[in-house]
């Protein structure tokens, strides 16, 4: 579920198991709810996760499924967050789709460098709060409504807080499996694939990566939370990846070199990884 806050001076499940332990997964399959489990035997990338977990230097999530829906795999205790500037992905697509022409620069801008006043053009293009908090939502809701055949209800949108938005990992790797099916997401999946260098941690370690990072400090401890979703192609299809992190030492540094950490996980196991496409 999705709560939707704007990001001012930010850009911006399953440990202690041993190898053999049964792993917990979503699937979706047609109507029903993606939120069903099913258990099945750890394949190669989740043995490989839980030997390098208990030495990470702070708490992490994973989540992958193929581009077009199919079973997910969760890794990790990092479950639910702020989305930081991740929520500038559905942002930037529904204010294209208002006005490809007015929207574009701004689009540009808030995707490929995290620009926050471009964000907030955006969200002032879309209309009033009301109106933009449903345009942003209506998105949110046709990439649940596609992977689940349900609607998914999120908390009201507005001007103040569409950064510090709740995304939940499993939401948001749901929203990055269907965003290369949306109407009108072409454009928005190509600046996916141009984010500026110094943004490129993570997912940005793979060249046919598509992707956006947001990331920002808690209220109350000052701790970093970064996190990045995307999409990763390959030579039989594209993975869908959500991922996050929260460092011991609280900062951005480390937390970003902990999404490094797990690329070169997924590096190691993406080619094995089921992976899909666009039915259109």
């Amino acid at each position: 579920m999705v709560t939707v806050v704007l990001v001012s001076s930010s850009c911006a499940l399953l440990s202690g198991r041993t190898d053999s332990s049964p792993v917990t997964v979503a699937t979706q399959t047609g109507a029903a709810d993606w939120r069903a489990r099913v258990t099945y035997r750890p394949n190669a990338l989740v043995a490989d996760f839980n030997r390098l977990e208990a030495d990470l230097p702070g708490e992490v999530g994973l989540a992958v499924l193929p581009v077009g829906g199919g079973r997910m795999t969760v890794l990790g205790d990092w479950t639910s967050g702020v989305a930081w500037s991740t929520i500038k992905v559905p942002l930037a697509l529904a204010a294209l789709r208002r006005d490809e022409d007015a929207a574009y620069e701004a689009a540009e801008a808030a995707i490929t460098v995290s620009d926050n006043d471009a964000a907030w053009e955006l969200w002032q293009q879309l209309g009033d709060d009301a109106e933009a908090g449903a345009a942003v939502q209506e998105v949110l809701d046709e990439a649940g409504h596609s992977a689940t055949g349900n609607a998914v209800t999120h908390p009201e949108l507005d001007g103040s807080s569409y950064g510090s938005t709740e995304w939940s990992l499993t939401d948001q790797a749901i929203f990055a499996a269907q965003l290369p099916c949306l109407s009108g997401s072409e454009m928005v999946t190509a600046l996916m694939g141009s984010v500026t260098p110094d943004q490129s941690w993570g997912l940005g370690r793979f060249s046919t990566a598509q992707f956006k990072g947001g990331w920002g400090p808690d209220d109350d401890t000052g701790e970093y939370t970064v996190r990045q979703f995307g999409t990763v192609g390959t030579v039989t299809g594209q993975v869908a990846v959500a991922m996050a992190a929260r460092a011991d030492s609280g900062s951005y540094e480390d937390g970003t070199a902990l999404l490094d950490t797990l690329a070169q996980l997924l590096a190691r196991h993406i080619g094995t990884l089921p992976s899909g496409g666009c039915s259109h």
